[in-house]
Order: C-alpha cells, then structure tokens, then sequence
C-alpha cells in the first residue's frame, strides 16, 4: 500500500509542476505577445497582469519542487518503528500517510490521507509510536498500526 501511495503522490506532484511550467510559459508568451498600442496604458497593464501570473506560477512551482524534494527522502519500503515521513499510520480517526499534502487518496476502497509531517495531525503522530493515542480537535487518535 506504501508503495501504491507514494507513487500517487509522485503523480500528484509532478502534475503540479508540469502545471506551473505550462502556466509560467503561457504568462511569458502573453507578456511577449503584447505590443504596443495607441492606448499605451493598455500595453503596460497587459504586460504587468503577466508578470503578476509568472510570479505566481513561479511561488507555485517552487513549493512544488519542495515537496517533490520531501518525496525524495521517503523510503516506502522502509519499515517504521515510530511515525516519521514516510510511514503509512492508521488510526482509529483515519489513515494517514505522512509524505506531502496530497490530500484524499483511495486504494481498494479504503481512504487514505496525504498530509505533511508539519501539517497539524501530522505535527501530533510524528514520534509516536503503534498502541499510543493523542488528543487532537478534542477527539481521542489511537494509533492502531503504523507500516
């Protein structure tokens, strides 16, 4: 299951950067494209709605890019001892698998989610251990296996 995980969150990043790749170049031929009119606020405007799209196509790529470096420190063979990036935990509240946030994933019909370590539920697994259960959102989490 770990293995089919991290290949779906492989997918999930890559599309993201390939999206933000398309998005930067489309801007950038937009801005090329402009040319100068009669009206030159117009031409000026243009150019500067571009720019705003690469710089945030760019901020979008590079978070992208970090997640896709977090992808690369994970394992998913690896066998965990206590939750650390990486590990598949299911818990009485959900299955996580802590990697980057992917979101809602389905394998055989069972839900899973992708969070990052730093995301709130995942600040509160990391370290423990399979039998340990947390309180988070007021609700009692039971670790009931980690893999």
């Amino acid at each position: 299951i770990k293995q089919k995980l991290f290949a779906l969150c492989h997918s999930f990043i890559e599309e993201r950067i390939a999206t933000a790749k398309t998005a930067i170049e489309m801007a950038q031929n937009s801005a090329n494209e402009e040319t100068k009119s009669s009206a030159g606020d117009k031409y000026e405007t243009g150019r500067a709605m571009a720019q705003l799209e690469i710089e945030k196509s760019s901020v979008q790529l590079a978070e992208a890019l970090k997640q896709k470096k977090v992808l690369d420190q994970i394992f998913p063979e690896s066998k965990m001892l206590i939750v650390q990036l990486g590990s598949l935990v299911y818990t009485n509240q959900g299955n996580y698998y802590l990697s980057i946030p992917a979101g809602k994933m389905e394998i055989d019909a069972i839900t899973y989610y992708a969070i990052s370590s730093a995301s709130p539920i995942g600040a509160v697994l990391i370290g423990l251990k399979a039998g340990a259960s947390v309180t988070f959102n007021r609700k009692e989490i039971v670790i009931e296996k980690m893999v």
